[in-house]
């Protein structure tokens, strides 16, 4: 996630939605005072690379370690974080204050679901072996994790908290009208950072069984409901 002083905006970041490549081109805006969490080193050198700034101002301040936080830097190298990646409106607002919350523009990005979790289902799976998918849906657990770090990512108690929720069908549209409400002219342009491994590149529709594509559907009322998506 990013929060910028400078711009006055909190992305708020789901998963499977292009995150990682959206946050890369949104610090390309960011200053030195701005948040901007960690992610994966690959990714930070490239964000170095385009010469954007890393992640920064995201660990907890010493003064609010407890003994078992000192325990998990010491044990795991496990830092305390002040803002993470894909972290929810509930734990972000608190930290900002009403002020900050209320004026900023917030936004986030989401995605057809059924395309979402067989995207899901791939990048799970990336290293192998693969499941078959009846498998791998055999629960709604992989659902509600994505439905963790989608709908209930920007919304608290069930209400959208966030100015704008783009769509990531429209990805390079969106970061136009995105960085026209910034009043940026600096142009927002993603870069390719993870490669597919994904063999099969069948529609979803190809995909998904009726029971599949009706559990999905369950799940994900709500978006389907909000952005009208259809099977």
């Amino acid at each position: 996630m990013i929060v910028s002083h400078r711009h006055r905006f909190i992305f708020l970041k789901t998963s499977k939605t292009a995150g990682t490549s959206i946050e890369i081109a949104l610090a390309k805006l960011c200053g030195e005072h701005d948040v901007i969490t960690p992610n994966a080193p690959a990714d930070e050198r490239i964000r170095r690379r385009l010469g954007h700034r890393g992640f920064q101002h995201c660990f907890a301040p010493w003064w609010e370690y407890r003994p078992r936080d000192v325990w998990r830097v010491l044990t795991k190298l496990d830092i305390k974080m002040h803002f993470y990646d894909h972290m929810p409106a509930r734990e972000v607002r608190p930290l900002l204050g009403e002020a900050v919350w209320a004026e900023y523009f917030k936004f986030c990005f989401e995605r057809n679901p059924w395309d979402r979790v067989l995207s899901y289902y791939h990048w799970k799976h990336r290293a192998g072996p693969k499941p078959p998918l009846a498998d791998f849906l055999a629960s709604d657990e992989p659902l509600l994790r994505l439905r963790r770090s989608g709908f209930e990512l920007y919304s608290i108690d069930g209400r959208i908290v966030v100015d704008r929720i783009c769509r990531y069908e429209a990805l390079a549209d969106e970061l136009r009208q995105v960085g026209a409400r910034l009043g940026t002219t600096e142009a927002l342009e993603l870069p390719r950072i993870h490669a597919s491994s994904r063999e099969d590149r069948r529609h979803y529709r190809e995909v998904l069984d009726p029971d599949q594509r009706d559990r999905i559907a369950r799940v994900f009322r709500r978006e389907i409901e909000l952005f009208g998506y259809e099977f």
